[in-house]
């Protein structure tokens, strides 16, 4: 299809939005032990708009009931007629369980999203260190494909941390990107060798020594990190104690902040809403659902919901995957959120249900 056609189709085609979408399976890979790629397309011929490094969430159709799952793309919006997500299967895992053994090519699944603002787009630089451990790797393999479509001259240092050697996921296509990128520098670090396959490169856990043979110059790069926490935790304590300016770091984690962020009042009521929310209880209307139920103090819209027999589908809960995203029509909220909602969604009335507590009666579209 030549460019002038592309955008012509996608002239014809509506871009996917935050809200459900009906998802096919298109393609499934193994990329490593235990590790897949799920490309999907859309089930309603739209095509996909999204930043390099965001995520969605999926809704498995579990016997139990729905679980909800956030998996960073590992696809690339330059390419917009399909998304894909790659997967590891830790040891106890469910969702990702049920995937491996359900999901494959022409099985369906639904999905919310594109969320998240882990990417480079948001914080353009002349240089970038993109940082990972294990299935960590995904959303820089998003930013990295992105660059390879769009601006391969880009000055990368594509550092990756695997347990052994056969762990390394994505490593054929890096290894080609690697001749095809003049700006791309490829690092890879093992903890520990493996008899399966021979390995000449560095071992060990990374530090400061490791990471200057890697990417020498990284004080001067933008950070991107992502993997296990005590992975980034020793990432970041490792570039704060090389002085390195905390402002040009970035980290993506579905795990919960440790320090919540200052909450927004919705709309301005001029009045101590975290006070009000503990202290009282008000009605609140799901009007979808013609319930109407009674929030005790300090109670969020997704517990009353829950309690309520109102189903709002969640995943993260604390306010960064913008799955339990409603639209509130009357009421006011106390909402701390972690950026899983826009500004202008939060203009047009929408609301996270995970974090948002009542600070007077509310009616909520669900």
């Amino acid at each position: 299809m030549t460019e002038t056609l592309l955008y012509r189709h996608l002239d014809e085609m509506t871009p996917w939005d935050a809200r459900l979408q009906v998802l096919e399976v298109i393609g499934v890979a193994e990329e490593a032990p235990d590790v897949k790629t799920f490309t999907f397309r859309s089930d309603a011929q739209t095509w996909f708009r999204y930043k390099p490094g965001q995520f969605i969430t999926l809704e498995l159709p579990l016997e139990d009931g729905p679980l909800m799952r956030t998996y960073t793309l590992s696809s690339s919006p330059s390419r917009p007629f399909s998304i894909a997500v790659t997967v590891k299967a830790q040891p106890g895992s469910v969702g990702t369980r049920w995937m491996f053994d359900h999901l494959e090519p022409g099985t369906h699944v639904t999905a919310y999203g594109p969320a998240g603002d882990f990417t480079h787009h948001n914080h353009p630089a002349g240089k970038y260190l993109l940082l990972s451990a294990g299935s960590g790797v995904t959303p820089m393999m998003s930013m990295l494909r992105w660059f390879n479509d769009c601006a391969p001259w880009t000055d990368v240092a594509f550092v990756n941390c695997a347990r052994l050697p056969e762990e390394i996921i994505f490593r054929k296509e890096l290894d080609l990107l690697g001749n095809r990128m003049p700006g791309l520098t490829l690092g890879f670090l093992i903890e520990q060798r493996s008899k399966r396959e021979n390995w000449f490169g560095p071992t060990g856990r990374i530090d400061f020594t490791r990471l200057s043979l890697l990417a020498p110059d990284f004080l001067e790069r933008e950070v991107f990190c992502c993997g296990p926490e005590p992975f980034m935790r020793a990432a970041r304590d490792m570039l704060k104690a090389a002085g390195f300016d905390m402002a040009h770091y970035h980290q993506e984690s579905f795990s919960a902040p440790v320090a919540e962020l200052a909450p927004d009042i919705l709309p301005d009521v001029g009045v101590d809403g975290d006070a009000v929310a503990e202290a009282a209880s008000f009605p609140v209307r799901f009007a979808l659902s013609d319930v109407d139920a009674e929030s005790a103090g300090g109670q969020t819209v997704l517990q009353v919901s829950r309690a309520s027999g109102v189903r709002i589908p969640a995943a993260c809960e604390f306010g960064l995957c913008g799955t339990c995203k409603v639209k509130m029509t009357a009421g006011t909220v106390e909402m701390a959120h972690n950026g899983g909602i826009l500004d202008e969604e939060i203009e047009e009335g929408y609301i996270l249900a995970c974090c948002s507590k009542p600070t007077g009666a509310i009616s909520i579209e669900a």
